[in-house]
């Protein structure tokens, strides 16, 4: 038998299939494109090699769409039925596999958390928990998950970067910013080829609203990540929303259509990154010319894929704002069915969080936003159900101050803006909207103060 890059043993005689497992392994975490081809040609080098198999199953459930289940499925089946005599860490992938297939995310999260606790050097089982983590909404894991491993490494062993960057992350989202920004900048130090570490830090510099250094941090050529998957129109998006909170609106729009939405697909990622996007520029007052209409289009022939919650809300922003509330009322419709799906992590979501805030957005579209002020404010505690980071649930509180603008609750629109300008209080846009409510309220010594703020 031969070993993975950390030395765990890999059950497989085939160095060539080794090879390509180490190389695919790499690929993952460096987010690019080659991760699958090497995954394919570990297995093609080894038909039997169970893990080969396992690993590729992974790769397909990260798409983040029941399309792909089928391809996983036929994975575990070949990785179950190759499994004789594999090691016990294998093994309990292959469980955890079957258990994400089966949609239970929670329990898939507890057995990659048990193969840590007896491999911590499994950067595989950390990664896919953190990434698992992230879209149950569970911050104070994010952190407790790298921080639990890191007894184990240190800067000589391949990888050490990748679980620094996700212990800066997890910093992040549990509110420890110089401990994040401290871990994350060491971490892309080591590899500056891990895009986590530089998102992680990036995350930093927006919940502290550091814009301008934001932009320099994420300075790079158009073509910088073109060998990289999804993940690299997020960083794109990242340094859309420095530019967005400076109130650089028209180049927002030429980073969105030149690298965030250049490619026009339907994966997860891609539609949340441009629905929150495009809501933010709407808000503050920028057209946005037909973007929304394209990105309905895509949404609209996947209503009935739900893995992540997440999207299921961008899905309907983006049918509200192009107009189409028919589709809407099905996506609810089909979020309602898509509840009673047993032991579903995503499912047990829809009627606590994922379908109100849904139907909030809709009402929103509709021209109904007292409704949707009704429905976000009720849930605002709770916005972290749906998962993903606080920057990008975001946008929540945004639809939220808006609708409560629109429906004459001024009022509760100053309060929700003076605590918005206490935790962004360089944020252009945000002091603009404040202003505005402040001018309606007749508040004329409060609103050019905020005015003057807006203006830097």
């Amino acid at each position: 038998m031969l070993t993975d890059a950390r030395g765990l043993t890999l059950s497989t005689g085939n160095a060539e299939a080794a090879g390509h497992f180490n190389a695919a392994m790499d690929s993952y975490f460096q987010y690019r494109v080659s991760a699958g081809k090497h995954a394919k040609a570990a297995i093609e080098a080894d038909p039997g090699f169970a893990f080969g198999h396992c690993l590729r199953g992974y790769l397909f459930m990260l798409f983040g769409s029941t399309a792909f289940h089928g391809h996983a499925r036929a994975a575990l089946e070949k990785a179950q039925a190759a499994a004789k005599g594999i090691t016990a860490r294998e093994q309990a992938h292959i469980a955890a596999l079957s258990c994400w297939l089966s949609g239970d995310t929670d329990k898939t999260s507890a057995l990659w958390g048990a193969i840590m606790v007896d491999h911590p050097h499994d950067l595989l089982a950390v990664r896919l928990q953190h990434f698992a983590l992230f879209w149950l909404g569970r911050s104070a894991e994010l952190r407790g998950g790298p921080a639990s491993v890191l007894h184990a490494w240190d800067k000589t062993m391949p990888g050490y970067g990748n679980v620094l960057g996700m212990l800066a992350f997890g910093h992040e989202e549990c509110g420890a910013y110089a401990e994040a920004e401290a871990a994350g900048r060491q971490a892309v130090e080591i590899d500056p080829e891990d895009l986590w570490a530089l998102h992680a830090v990036a995350h930093v510099l927006e919940m502290q609203g550091r814009a301008e250094e934001g932009l320099s941090w994420l300075d790079f050529p158009a073509d910088a990540w073109d060998d990289r998957n999804p993940f690299r129109g997020h960083l794109w998006w990242h340094r859309a929303l420095f530019l967005y909170e400076r109130g650089e609106y028209d180049a927002v729009l030429a980073l969105y259509d030149r690298s965030i939405r250049a490619e026009k697909s339907d994966f997860y990622l891609d539609i949340q990154n441009a629905a929150a996007l495009l809501a933010r520029l709407e808000f503050a007052g920028a057209g946005v010319g037909g973007r929304w209409d394209e990105l309905a289009e895509h949404v609209a022939e996947r209503l009935d894929d739900h893995v992540l919650a997440f999207t299921d809300t961008h899905a309907m922003m983006a049918l509200g704002a192009a107009g189409r509330h028919e589709d809407g009322a099905r996506l609810l419709a089909s979020l309602e069915a898509f509840a009673e799906t047993p032991g579903n992590s995503c499912a047990l979501t829809m009627r606590p969080m994922t379908i109100p805030v849904s139907r909030a957005i809709l009402a929103f579209a509709q021209g109904d936003y007292g409704q949707a002020a009704d429905l976000l404010l009720a849930r605002r505690p709770d916005y972290i159900r749906v998962g993903a980071s606080h920057a990008q649930r975001d946008i929540f509180h945004q639809f939220l101050i808006e609708a409560a603008i629109r429906a004459g609750r001024l009022p509760l629109a100053r309060a929700l803006l003076s605590e918005r300008s206490l935790l962004k209080p360089r944020s252009t846009p945000s002091w603009r909207k404040y202003a505005q409510v402040l001018t309606a309220l007749g508040e004329t010594g409060p609103a050019a103060e905020a005015e003057s703020r807006a203006l830097g």
